[in-house]
């Protein structure tokens, strides 16, 4: 009886970890993105096209960094 106890003690305290860490990775990754975002942001454009093509790159950048990821996951 101990034995399970033990162990779904392990459990539990293996998905904690797996949460914290998933937190962190998370933070992490918002963090990136809300820098790129924040240097669009302070930018003086020329105009409205500048700033959709700065806009249209970041997308790109996250399109890519999602196919990458999704990728790893097979």
């Amino acid at each position: 009886m101990a034995m399970k106890g033990d162990a779904a003690a392990l459990v539990r305290e293996y998905q904690k970890r797996l949460e914290r860490a998933l937190r962190e990775s998370e933070i992490s990754v918002l963090q990136y993105w809300k820098e790129r975002l924040d240097r669009i942001a302070a930018m003086k454009p020329e105009g409205i096209s500048s700033l959709l093509l700065e806009l249209k790159k970041l997308s790109v950048n996250m399109d890519n960094r999602m196919r990458t990821l999704k990728k790893d996951l097979r």
